[in-house]
């Protein structure tokens, strides 16, 4: 048997994934989701005649070459397809969809996607989206971009080509060669763009059309399966419901599942257990697998490649993201145990990580290790009072790691009030990317709440000129005008002379009778001195340094020296030069 290709289609966040395929199933997923991005993994079928239909305008489009059953798409925030849904050595989607708007190119979340792309070595075609907000562009009706692009003025067609050329560019930066797909002669060594509107439609029929040739045509034997094998499949996704009680969605994209075949799954504990198959049920054609009970039917049997709903006594601990095999396999222990090795590894610092899903886990485990963020602890489900306590006893060694941070999952009341009394900080949110954004804020707060806790205890380089007839007061204390000529002073800084020898320390700094905290160079204030006598120790004219101990002068010089100023730096090794400084001092 010949199974349809999976397709799964990624992008950057509101480049328009899922309104590309609500085009295609007529359906509105993408205004149920939070902040219009899909969060979790949907699968839909389109069935050939769909295909046939859509694309039948086409002169190049021949619907008796094409022998596949359908297309089953699986729509996603861009991570998780590849890594939720895996299977040994690569992802299950055959052929991916990257949807990038025309208008913005190449985004964080593009490079990332295609990153994965590579790593996966799966294939992939450009859909070039937004094309009806170019200005000037006429709505065509049409579903053919090239019939669309027949009905605009040059001017129309010579601002989206610019458009797609920037758009290569920015493709070429990959070390990948991408062209417009009328233009395209070898598609193994070019990916394809093409220009689509989620809108308005135009572009879907070639768009359809590329997906179902090429996937027929290089795909081959990977797309035969035997429907007697076990069945294979991908946990999409965990949810109760009425009258069925805990059920898994499911992509199958290997052999046959029948009622009454006993499936195993990995579990939470990193266990594997098996539950009976007592219902599947399959979403109706151009219909949503997130969608309610009544577009579904019950079947006997599915074969891959399938979106289909399993409903088993015992599917309570089933992890979300663990690939699901009929038992009749006789290595499934092995199989399953294989695919958690090191998911859940736990390191000596980092913030805990709670998510719904091995894909939730895996897509932000590869985000932070790619900016340079360590995690302790990686987990699915709730978060726990146990997962505070072991982010409080990050303390000892980074403030920033005493965090948790949830994806798309809840926090258990006693873990809240924890939390609140231990001062461990939680972020939760429902969006994959925001969660990262929102940590690396944290942590951009917290450094800037060190940074200038660091630079209030360090005494700073400072340099200062007695002015000439500015004593107004001769000891107890003795209160004079100086000019600072580098730096900066502050109260409780002690200041030394060029020869290095103790002054006193500053007891006050005043400007027109107000008090300051600190003066910096240019200012001409008064300072008050309770050790010295003016016209003994301290005389008109005189130069005075801040004494810049060595830990102070190694941390200015080294984590803090982006903060100094080229003339600050020099000043510290003017200062630590003074050969009587108490060297030991730190």
């Amino acid at each position: 048997m010949i199974r349809q290709p999976i397709i799964s289609v990624l992008g950057h966040v509101d480049h328009g994934k899922t309104s590309l395929l609500d085009r295609i199933r007529s359906t509105a997923i993408a205004s149920k989701e939070a902040g219009g991005i899909t969060q979790h993994i949907g699968a839909s079928e389109v069935p050939i005649d769909v295909v046939n239909r859509i694309c039948g305008s086409l002169k190049s489009f021949d619907e008796k070459s094409l022998h596949i059953p359908g297309l089953l798409f699986i729509d996603t925030p861009g991570h998780e397809a590849f890594t939720n849904l895996r299977r040994r050595g690569g992802s299950i989607a055959d052929l991916a969809v990257l949807v990038i708007d025309v208008n913005d190119g190449v985004q964080p979340q593009t490079a990332e996607a295609i990153e994965i792309l590579r790593e996966y070595k799966t294939p992939f075609i450009i859909a070039g989206n937004k094309i009806d907000t170019i200005s000037g562009w006429i709505s065509s009706g049409s579903y053919s971009v090239t019939d669309a692009l027949s009905r605009q003025s040059s001017d129309v067609r010579d601002r989206l080509t610019t458009k797609i050329f920037e758009l290569i560019g920015g493709i070429s930066k990959f070390g990948i060669q991408s062209n417009l797909f009328n233009e395209i002669t070898n598609f193994q060594k070019e990916v394809a763009i093409v220009p689509v509107s989620a809108v308005g439609g135009e572009g879907i029929a070639e768009l359809l059309m590329l997906v179902s040739g090429l996937s027929q045509r290089y795909l081959g034997s990977e797309l035969e399966i035997d429907m007697g094998r076990p069945g294979k499949g991908g946990i999409l996704e965990k949810k109760e419901v009425r009258g069925l009680g805990t059920v898994i969605d499911v992509i199958l994209y290997d052999g046959t599942l029948r009622v009454n075949d006993i499936i195993a799954f990995a579990t939470e504990d990193e266990g594997v257990e098996t539950a009976k198959i007592r219902a599947l049920l399959k979403p109706k054609p151009l219909r949503e697998i997130r969608e309610s009970s009544n577009e579904f039917r019950y079947i006997d049997s599915v074969s891959a490649a399938s979106g289909v709903r399993v409903s088993a006594v015992g599917l309570e601990r089933a992890l979300v993201g663990s690939t699901v095999i009929d038992s009749r396999d006789p290595e499934y222990i092995t199989n399953i145990k294989a695919e958690l090795s090191g998911l859940f590894k736990r390191g000596e610092r980092g913030p805990v990580l709670k998510a719904d899903s091995i894909g939730g886990i895996e897509a932000l485990s590869k985000i932070f290790e790619s900016e340079g963020i360590p995690i302790s602890k990686k987990g699915i489900g709730n978060v726990s009072k146990r997962d505070i306590l072991d982010a409080f006893a990050m303390n000892a060694v980074n403030r920033a790691y005493v965090t948790v941070l949830a994806f798309n999952v809840n926090v258990d009341p006693d873990a809240k009030a924890a939390a609140e009394a231990s001062g461990v900080q939680i972020i939760q949110q429902r969006i994959i990317y925001r969660i990262v954004e929102d940590y690396k804020a944290l942590i951009g707060r917290l450094d800037k709440v060190r940074v200038d806790e660091a630079m209030r205890s360090m005494v700073l380089p400072g340099k200062i000129m007695v002015m000439q007839n500015s004593c107004f007061r001769v000891s107890h204390p003795a209160i004079f005008g100086v000019e600072i000529l580098a730096g900066t002073i502050r109260p409780g800084y002690t200041l030394i002379n060029s020869s290095g020898n103790r002054i006193g320390r500053i007891k006050g700094i005043q400007n027109e009778k107000s008090s300051l905290s600190e003066a910096k160079k240019g200012d001409e204030i008064a300072i008050s001195m309770d050790e010295p006598t003016f016209g003994r120790q301290i005389k008109g004219a005189q130069v005075l340094y801040t004494r810049v101990g060595l830990r102070d002068a190694y941390l200015l010089k080294g984590e803090f020296s982006k903060l100094l100023s080229d003339e600050e730096l020099e000043l510290v090794d003017e200062i630590l030069s003074i050969k009587s400084v108490d060297q030991a001092e730190p």
